[in-house]
């Protein structure tokens, strides 16, 4: 029998958005090529100033590249160095037939990467070649030009609606179940009809005809123990997914928390309120969002000097300070303790940029709109975090401003999908909106 041919290894042309997104991403396509169009490193080096991850990754590939060529010259295929991995080279060809140039009526870098797809195409008529992209409207523009394009997929999860929630409902219970875990605290998971075997950290509502009660699984005794309703610095939880949130943020043996949730369902408010009431146990709070400009426009276009540019993005996270300290009354020293925290730099309310490269040793770290950050931004923040850190990172993953991510490649997304099952971690979705009824009346209809 004759033996089956190898295909041969597929050329991947990579755009400037998937490298931004993830400076090592020409090492992960197994055995097949890479081609850099020049127009992408061109707008890399338009990347290489700043503190932005954006900035970082950037920096990070020129560097790769500059390692990987050592005293070769990219202008021919060279190998990346790495077991099982292919080779890879720098096209500066960017004219092709068709000319999307031509086609789309503008010169602009994007057109330039088509061509030489096209390019690569028309040359290797033998290979598979594929654009690879994050920008969705120029992987739209390849397949209109009969152009192979896909999104890059690592790190992204394949299904949102089955993401981890963090919470189960159990209904008929038994009353003796339902009895002892009033009366003991605690009580064996075989007790209860779980269709699966309870995961660590996992929060339960428990439920039969004449009673209810709200639980979780422990995972030092690996018992099924009882959730009690807890307030957190005058700040009460409404609902059940609010009483698991405070309870995970203020369990001192979970160091990282996450918090998914529409608009007005009490993620950063029950978050902040969780460090305020622990104010003690930690050096300082960090509360830190990263900066998305309106219409991707950077903040130097806004006017002022930086803390008036960066004020705007920064103004949600102090409205919800200002919340929690009105739940007392201006003479009151709990009223008066947060602005002490401010003026003494207990309590730090900061962009994202301005935190990267620290050390995080005993602080409670809350990353607000985490679903604008990648996968990689997660990763870097979390190997951060020092002795006696607690990180909790809240948001909404269909709310999501940066444009070459979405809700299976977000880093919020990501964490959730990798993390949970862990004694370290937990996570809970947050469903019911309590911040008014017109607030859930524009979440539920709008």
């Amino acid at each position: 029998m004759p033996r089956k041919k190898k295909a041969h290894p597929k050329i991947f042309v990579l755009d400037t958005s998937v490298i931004l997104y993830d400076h090592a991403s020409v090492t992960n396509f197994e055995e097949n090529d890479i081609a850099i169009p020049i127009s992408v490193l061109e707008e890399l080096d338009h990347f290489k100033k700043g503190n932005d991850t954006l900035n970082f990754n950037a920096r990070e590939f020129t560097r790769f590249m500059d390692g990987v060529s050592d005293k070769e010259t990219l202008h021919e295929w060279v190998s990346l160095g790495k077991k099982g991995t292919g080779k890879i080279k720098v096209i500066m060809e960017e004219k092709s037939k068709p000319d999307a140039c031509e086609l789309f009526g503008a010169n602009k870098a994007d057109h330039r990467i088509l061509n030489v797809a096209i390019g690569l195409s028309n040359k290797y008529s033998d290979r598979k070649v594929i654009l690879v992209s994050k920008d969705i409207n120029l992987r739209i523009k390849a397949k209109s030009l009969d152009l192979t394009a896909a999104d890059y997929e690592t790190g992204k999860i394949r299904d949102v609606s089955e993401l981890y929630s963090g919470k189960l409902l159990v209904e008929n219970a038994t009353t003796d179940a339902v009895d002892t875990l009033y009366q003991a605290g605690t009580c064996e998971s075989k007790d209860f009809p779980f269709v699966h075997p309870p995961e660590v950290n996992q929060y339960f509502i428990i439920k039969n005809t004449s009673s209810s009660a709200l639980a979780y699984f422990n995972p030092d005794s690996k018992l099924i123990e009882r959730v009690e309703k807890r307030n957190a610095y005058g700040i009460k939880p409404r609902n059940a997914e609010q009483v698991f949130a405070l309870h995970a943020l203020l369990n001192p043996a979970v160091k990282l928390v996450t918090l998914q949730g529409v608009a007005g369902t009490g993620k950063t408010l029950l978050a902040l309120a969780a460090a305020v009431e622990q104010r003690t146990e930690f050096h300082q709070i960090f509360l830190a969002r990263p900066i998305v400009p309106l219409s991707n426009k950077d903040i130097g276009f806004l006017p002022g000097d930086i803390k008036s540019k960066i004020n705007p993005y920064m103004e949600p996270l102090y409205d919800n300070l200002k919340f929690i300290r009105n739940q007392f009354r201006e003479g009151d020293k709990e009223y008066k303790r947060i602005n002490e925290m401010l003026e003494n730099d207990k309590l730090v309310i900061t962009p994202l940029a301005y935190i990267r490269g620290r050390s995080l040793s005993n602080i409670f770290f809350i990353v607000d709109e985490a679903q604008n950050l990648t996968p990689h931004e997660v990763k870097t923040i979390i190997s951060r975090a020092g002795e006696n850190t607690k990180i909790v990172f809240t948001g909404d993953i269909y709310q999501i401003d940066t444009p070459y991510l979405d809700t299976q490649s977000n880093g919020l997304s990501y964490l959730i999908d990798r993390i949970h099952g862990h004694p370290l971690a937990a996570h809970v979705k947050l469903e019911k909106g309590e911040r008014s009824e017109l607030a859930n009346l524009a979440n539920e209809l709008l």
